[in-house]
Formats: C-alpha cells, structure tokens, sequence
C-alpha cells in the first residue's frame, strides 16, 4: 500500500512499481504489494510487516467504525461502480486480463454491485446476527438484561483470504466481509493471469474513496505453494479464509494452527429442472433464454453455473426440442454477449467432446448436438441417458429429459455432497415441494431459472453463515 499518508504502509520500491503500473493500465497509482512488477522479490518479511501494519491501521482507522457507517460507505462505492463514467469501472472494462468478454464482465458487475445497497446490507446484519450489531463492545440489551446476561461480538483482527482464480467476484465478496465484520485483511491472489486485476481496482477505489480504509487491507499476487511467503499469514491471522479445490483446502488446513479458524470453500457444481407445466407455447421459449443466460454468464466458469439441465417430460415440448429451443438462445446469447477467450486445453477438450457426440448422434436417436458454427462459443448436447455429466464449461451444456424431480436426482446422486445451486422453473403451486425435495436431498441453495449466477448478498454460501461464521461471541453471566 502506497503511504503517501504517514499512516499507510511503507513505500516498495515505489517509482519502478509507479512506471510499470502506468504502462499496464493508465491513472492507477502503486499502493498494494500486488501492485509490485513480476520481477519484484516479495519476501516473509515484507509479508510479516504487511500483517504488522494492518492490524496497527485497523486499530487506528477501522475498528471504531459503526457497521451502519461501513454500510453506508460500501453502498455508495457501489453506486460509482454501476456508473458508466466511474473510472475504476471504465479501468476494469478496458484493461481485464481475464479472459471475459466485455460484455460478460459488464453484466457481472451490475449483478454484484446492484445487490450491494444499504438496506441489503443491513438486512444481512439482520438475518446473521438478529439486528445491526454492535462489535466488540460490551451489550446489555432490556430484554437480555432482565435474564442477567450481556454479550460481546469480537471481529477478527486480520482475516486472511486465499482467492481462487476462475471469478473475480468472490475475491471482491471477501473484501465486502472482511469490511462488514471491521477487520484487517491480507488477500493473497490467484496467480492465474488476469485474475488479480478486478479485485485490485476494486480496492484502489475504496482507496480512492477511503484511503485510511484502504490501509487496513492488501493484496498480494504468488504462485500456490510459497510455503515461506504463507508462514506469516498463518502467524498473524485470526482467521484463514480458503476458496480452491479439495486438495488446496487440504493443504492449508493441515499448516494452519487449530487456534485459528479456518473457513473453506470448495469447488461445486449446480444444475437446473425445468417442469413440464412449463413447457408450453412462447413461455417455453422464455425459460429457454432463462437457462441461456445461466450458462452464459461468467462463460460458466463459476461454481453457480448449471453444468446438466433436467427437463421434465410431459409438456407441449419435450425435453429434445426444449434441448433445440436453448440452442437457439445460446445463438443469440453469443450475439449480444460473446463469450470469452477460451483456453488452448479447454478449447481442445471441447472440440474432442463435440466430435465424439457429432458421431453418436449420427448413428443413434438418443443424441443430438447443436454448437457455434467455427468458434467454441456454445454447445448443447441432448441425451437420453439422464447421467449427471460434468461439463468442460464456457457455455458447454448437457440437456437430459426425466420423468420427475426424483430420476433427476437419482441421476445426480454421484455429486450430491458437491452441489451448490438448482435452478428451477416449475409453477407457483408445485415450487414448494420441489423445493423442500431439493432442500432434503442436499441442495444448498434454490432459486429461479435465470439466476443462478446472481445470487442475494444475504446468500449463505455454501449453507453457512458468511459473517456470523467468522465471529466469536463471549457471553457474560451476571449471576
């Protein structure tokens, strides 16, 4: 972080920093260790003096704001990032690095920051701590105190959060939290090329805004691994934030010391079902483009992303011929809204999937195949077979018919402990019992067709409670 003001942290090799940031992307200012140039050593105890100096800025500058300030001040933040002449979005939109196309990274950014105002935020205090709290002070409540009782929510110090590398929002969700809950934070990045830039404009701008704020957080970019680099967030931690597959989570859990509370999130997958009573006429249609978005938002690369579409036999239109109406949308969806660039493995893996099916469906009626004409864009794949498949992602999505919610689910059976999200299309009268078959069987999180990418900011990810998760209460008995 840039210490232009006395409080910040110590300047890093600053003019080279400053000249390689200005050739990368225009008008953005060095502050962060993820700011440094490739080729810049970053050593243990940079990293050491780092987690030194936020938990002396967040004792300083954040630990005495009120949540409804920190509410107040995020919600503002997001209203510039949905402006079109705000500068950290116009930076975001021409400089990422990513992978997005334009148009993909726009729309995910009005999801986020359009769900980020002040009344959602203090209906997320709500929900996880029954009203807008008060953090670490002692509360005596009239209806607590006639029991004798009074409580003490204690924040972490310095939260530290390992960020995976497919999506940028999650890293920026971390951020939001850390905020929330009034504490420090070290973001180490994903090293994935492109993935450090969103959320490091996303925390310029809180510099921008907020510089003292800004100072109670950094972000670092190395490759997965640097045992010596991690030693010291482990040291200085409170608690240890983990996005990334099983064996990452592993990895770290078993170097993290057991005082320290360790959160994981691991990889997962989501599906779709769509009912027979909505199968009929122009709606099918509409529920067509629903899907379509769903599989083209973020490309499909987030855990959110529906990999297989069960469609219920018994409509006007089955499932094959709803299989051929989500083609004509993923068309037109790649239109408007291209997807993006598509990895040299991934594209070999879809172009070998896309023969193999090519060939079965030319030789038997239980398969058909639509795709992009010369591009990787979109394909759909239908299937007899109801057999939860696993997608190779950037919109490559599998259709299977069912005969009801159960084949789908016995179908699904082999990833049920992975799921996340099942979107659903279905009618008013039959979606509470969907949902409470879903709920049973081990979905986490339910919601309509079209919105399995944008998700509520109270959204209790992976189950738990995102914020009251990472508190301690101390309770005090007063007799």
């Amino acid at each position: 972080m840039d210490s232009g003001c006395s409080e910040g942290h110590q300047p890093l090799n600053r003019a080279a920093v400053r000249l390689w940031l200005l050739d990368m992307i225009p008008g953005l200012a060095s502050y962060f260790l993820a700011d440094l140039p490739p080729d810049s050593p970053l050593t243990a105890a940079m990293v050491a003096e780092a987690c030194r100096t936020l938990k002396n800025n967040r004792a300083k500058y954040l630990a005495n704001k009120s949540p409804e300030w920190i509410a107040n001040f995020l919600s503002e933040l997001a209203a510039d990032w949905l402006r079109p002449d705000y500068k950290f979005r116009i930076l975001a939109l021409t400089h990422q690095r990513d992978g997005f196309s334009k148009k993909v990274l726009e729309m995910g950014l009005d999801v986020f920051f359009s769900e980020l105002t002040y009344d959602n935020i203090c209906r997320w205090y709500i929900q996880e701590f029954g009203d807008v709290p008060q953090f670490n002070t002692m509360v005596s409540e009239p209806q607590i105190r006639t029991r004798k009782r009074a409580y003490y929510i204690r924040t972490p110090e310095l939260i530290v959060h390992f960020t995976a590398g497919t999506m940028p929002i999650p890293a920026l969700m971390s951020m939001v939290t850390g905020l929330l809950l009034g504490s420090a934070q070290f973001l180490k990045l994903s090293s994935s090329e492109g993935a450090d830039v969103l959320p490091r404009l996303f925390a310029h701008s809180i510099y921008a805004a907020e510089p003292k704020l800004a100072s109670c957080i950094e972000l670092a970019v190395w490759p997965g691994g640097e045992r010596e680099l991690e030693e010291p967030l482990f040291h200085y931690a409170d608690c240890v934030i983990v996005s990334g597959s099983d064996q990452t989570i592993q990895n770290l859990m078993s170097r993290v010391p057991l005082h320290i509370r360790f959160v994981p999130y691991r990889h997962r997958v989501s599906f779709s079902f769509v009912a027979k009573e909505k199968l009929f006429g122009t709606e099918a249609e509409s529920v067509a483009r629903l899907v379509a978005e769903d599989v083209s938002a973020w490309d499909q690369l987030g855990c959110l992303s529906p990999h297989v579409v069960y469609v219920e036999t018994g409509g006007q239109y089955q499932p094959r011929q709803f299989a051929e109406l989500l083609a004509i949308q993923m068309e037109k969806l790649q239109t408007e809204c291209p997807t993006g660039r598509v990895p040299p493995e991934i594209a070999a893996a879809i172009a070998t999937r896309r023969a193999a099916y090519l060939i079965r469906a030319a030789n038997k009626s239980d398969t058909m195949i639509w795709h992009s004409t010369n591009s990787n864009g979109w394909t759909v794949v239908y299937e007899d077979d109801s057999t939860f498949q696993f997608s190779c992602l950037y919109r490559f999505v599998y259709v299977k018919g069912v005969q009801n919610l159960g084949e789908a689910l016995r179908a699904a059976e082999p990833i049920r402990h992975y799921v996340s999200t099942v979107g659903v299309a279905a009618s008013d009268t039959r979606l509470p019992a969907i949902a409470l078959e879903l709920a049973r069987w081990g979905a986490l999180r339910i919601c309509p067709i079209g919105k399995m990418q944008a998700p509520m900011l109270q959204w209790r990810h992976d189950g738990r409670p995102a914020l009251a998760e990472l508190v301690t209460w101390v309770d005090w008995e007063l007799e």
